[in-house]
């Protein structure tokens, strides 16, 4: 089932980099982070009702709270950056670029999660790396 979720994700990220482009036109790219930030944080909360997991919040951790928050504000920082990019440049180029985030990721996780680091994983990064360098020059 995860890998039905993560077609999904890759499906909805490219369409969030369409819709985005056009929608940035002749407007802030600021404001445009913070407008798409309003509406994915009432999708968010109506899933949480909807499923009627609010009950839960009770039951978070202090660790958890702290990297929930910390991610948070790393993905502000990646929205609004991703969206000042997006208008400034072409979509074929800057997506590309963004989606180096699987290599940050994978060493990220190899690092602190102490996740395994395979031959596989070294040749998937470099693949990576190499096609988007391909794609943006």
């Amino acid at each position: 089932m995860w890998l039905i979720f993560a077609l999904l994700s890759a499906v909805f990220a490219a369409l969030t980099s369409i819709l985005a482009k056009i929608g940035i036109e002749g407007v802030n790219s600021n404001l445009a982070t913070a407008i798409r930030t309003v509406v994915v944080v009432v999708m968010a909360w109506g899933m949480v009702f909807l499923t009627n997991a609010q009950s839960g919040i009770s039951q978070i951790s202090r660790k958890s709270w702290l990297f929930l928050i910390l991610s948070g504000l790393a993905t502000g920082g990646s929205w609004l950056c991703y969206y000042r990019a997006l208008q400034m440049g072409e979509a074929s180029k800057v997506v590309p670029i963004d989606k180096l985030s699987v290599v940050i990721t994978l060493v990220l996780a190899f690092v602190f999660l102490h996740e395994e680091f395979t031959v596989k994983s070294l040749l998937g990064c470099i693949l990576i790396g190499a096609g988007t360098l391909i794609m943006v020059v």
